[in-house]
């Protein structure tokens, strides 16, 4: 370190044996005036910091971070004055990353000295245990929001989370059925009389998530038009169902049918119909479209299993029931070339998102662009 004037603080002449630059200032800190560090990847962003703090302490707005408050007990406080904001799967997902991952790791340590350091370790220690980059990447999602909100409440002047690098999140391979497997899939479940045929037909001639697809209405039909509004998702939490808002302002949207699947889905409500009268039950024609005996929805995991039974009926490679959005979203890609049509019938919230997962070719526009080469020769 360079000697400074009194208060002034001061960088390293070198970065510490792991890389980083550090930067010393004293400040009062619960009543006490102690040292504290700075770091930073460049001796120019450290010196950076270090002014920022300086002018922090300064002005009197350096937060006053008691030693009683602990990273737990600020999850809890964060998580609870959010959640009202958040969709209720995802609260639900936060809450489960800090009670399994970030509170056993980093949750004793006080809110104010937490350290880069630590949490690399509780990133690599996930990363031992079998969490998957997916996982390490969500839990370092929400510890760098939470401490940004405790920047805002002044209990701590970095976030530390900003400094360590997460494992990349690799994107899953994602698979996909073109029309010919489309046609082989519903013809082998019609002729199976799978009851969920049209729920096949309306994921593979949609694009509609499975939660939209679950939670959809006979009132959010109108079969005689042959639109269909998008205003729920059905979620599961805590062992009830709950109808959420879409997952984006996007994703509530107007989707036109095709002729074919407007002729299932009133069969299908035909069907349904008929059945309860043969058994002598009510047929709430405001209810799920797609439910239960009973009136309640179809759960994900009754749904995914009769989505793989399809497959293998039809002698097709199992597949997440999620790949029907991709198979849709490939199938328009390659007939219409219109990122802007296949954003607004997935719901996208942004082109770039579908330019990102789309925009790839198949073979046989790989083979069309050798053709067109090589009339050019």
């Amino acid at each position: 370190m360079r000697k400074t004037a009194n208060g002034e603080g001061s960088v390293r002449s070198k970065p510490r044996a792991d890389g980083r630059w550090e930067a010393r200032y004293t400040a009062q800190i619960d009543g006490e005036w102690k040292r504290t560090s700075i770091f930073g990847k460049t001796r120019a962003e450290t010196a950076q910091k270090l002014r920022a703090a300086l002018g922090a302490r300064d002005a009197g707005t350096l937060p006053a971070a008691s030693g009683k408050v602990t990273v737990g007990g600020f999850l809890e406080d964060w998580i609870a004055g959010v959640e009202p904001t958040l969709r209720p799967r995802t609260a639900a997902g936060y809450r489960q990353l800090i009670r399994d991952h970030l509170r056993p790791a980093i949750g004793n340590v006080p809110l104010g000295k937490l350290r880069p350091e630590q949490v690399q370790r509780m990133y690599a220690s996930m990363l031992e245990r079998g969490s998957s980059p997916k996982t390490i990447s969500n839990a370092a999602g929400v510890l760098h929001a939470a401490l940004q909100q405790a920047i805002r409440w002044r209990l701590v002047s970095a976030n530390v989370a900003s400094l360590v690098r997460a494992p990349r999140r690799q994107r899953p391979d994602f698979h996909v059925v073109n029309s010919d497997q489309v046609h082989q899939l519903l013809a082998t479940a019609e002729a199976a009389s799978d009851p969920l045929t049209p729920m096949w037909a309306l994921a593979l001639g949609t694009g509609m998530r499975q939660g939209e697809i679950l939670g959809l209405r006979w009132p959010d039909v109108d079969l005689d038009r042959g639109l269909l509004a998008v205003q729920h998702s059905l979620v599961h939490l805590r062992g009830t169902f709950v109808l959420a808002e879409p997952k984006t302002t996007s994703s509530r949207r107007l989707i036109h049918l095709s002729a074919p699947l407007v002729g299932r889905l009133v069969g299908h409500r035909m069907a349904e119909t008929q059945a309860a009268l043969r058994e002598g039950r009510s047929y709430e024609l405001a209810g799920f479209v797609f439910r239960r005996i009973d009136g309640r929805p179809l759960s994900a995991s009754i749904v995914i299993k009769a989505w793989h039974h399809a497959l293998d009926r039809a002698g097709l490679p199992r597949m997440r029931f999620h790949d029907a959005r991709h198979s849709v979203a490939t199938i328009l890609m390659e007939r219409t070339r219109n990122a802007r049509t296949v954003a607004d019938v997935l719901g996208h919230a942004n082109i770039s998102t579908t330019l990102s997962m789309y925009a790839h070719t198949t073979a046989s526009q790989h083979e069309q662009a050798a053709a067109i080469l090589g009339e050019a020769l």
